[in-house]
């Protein structure tokens, strides 16, 4: 019986993972390194922000010492909204304790059926190079992962979907992207030629979401 697709491409943060508390993690790494009691709002504005840089800089983090220099960029950050004075490299490794990635409940499930139907699996996210080991450090396996620092492409353009359907030897025409951003997942997935759906676990998105992972089984058919 033939497939309505033969191939999935999957967001990684946002869709099948997240940050783990980061706020609180923060906020209890600053009190145990350095003794301060940063307000639980100031830890989350000093975060967000980090995580906007992050999100507009991750290509650039290609090999380790391009990282190590985004690292300290995103550590400079979440100091100066702290209003904090630290040495750059004991920022990067408070940063670093902050940052714990877990996988939504539906990720693994949905993960699983897709290993089980033989349906090939790629990751497409805006992430620097270590991607692969954020989705490990989450509990996930997945075979392919195509990071925008890796393909040197970032959603929504293209060719960072092209470079996933190279991997999975597979057709425009014959894939499924799942992501949870409209204007990079749901963009850049149909300027490939890619089929979409967002994610939306609310429940209340319209036309062309799901409300969870588990959902990609039924429409692969």
């Amino acid at each position: 019986m033939s497939r309505r697709y033969e191939a999935v491409l999957l967001d990684a943060f946002g869709t099948l993972i997240t940050v783990d508390d980061p706020f609180v993690r923060l906020r209890e790494a600053v009190a145990e390194a350095l003794a301060v009691d940063v307000p639980l709002a100031a830890a989350e504005e000093a975060f967000l922000a980090e995580m906007r840089y992050y999100a507009d800089h991750c290509h650039e983090g290609r090999d380790p010492g391009s990282l190590e220099a985004l690292h300290a960029d995103c550590a400079a950050i979440v100091l100066e909204h702290l209003g904090i004075d630290l040495d750059p490299h004991l920022a990067v490794r408070l940063l670093g304790h902050s940052i714990r990635y877990r996988a939504y409940a539906d990720a693994e499930p949905a993960l699983a059926g897709l290993r089980a139907a033989q349906v090939p699996v790629a990751v497409v996210s805006n992430a620097d190079y270590t991607l692969p080991s954020m989705l490990e450090q989450a509990g996930l396996r997945v075979d392919y992962v195509c990071s925008s620092a890796a393909t040197g492409s970032s959603k929504p353009d293209p060719g960072i979907f092209q470079a996933a359907l190279a991997e999975l030897g597979t057709e425009p025409c014959g894939a499924l992207h799942v992501g949870d951003t409209p204007a990079a997942d749901a963009a850049g997935a149909r300027a490939a030629g890619v089929d979409v759906r967002i994610i939306d676990r609310s429940g209340s998105g319209g036309a062309d979401t799901i409300a969870a992972l588990t959902e990609i089984l039924e429409l692969i058919g």
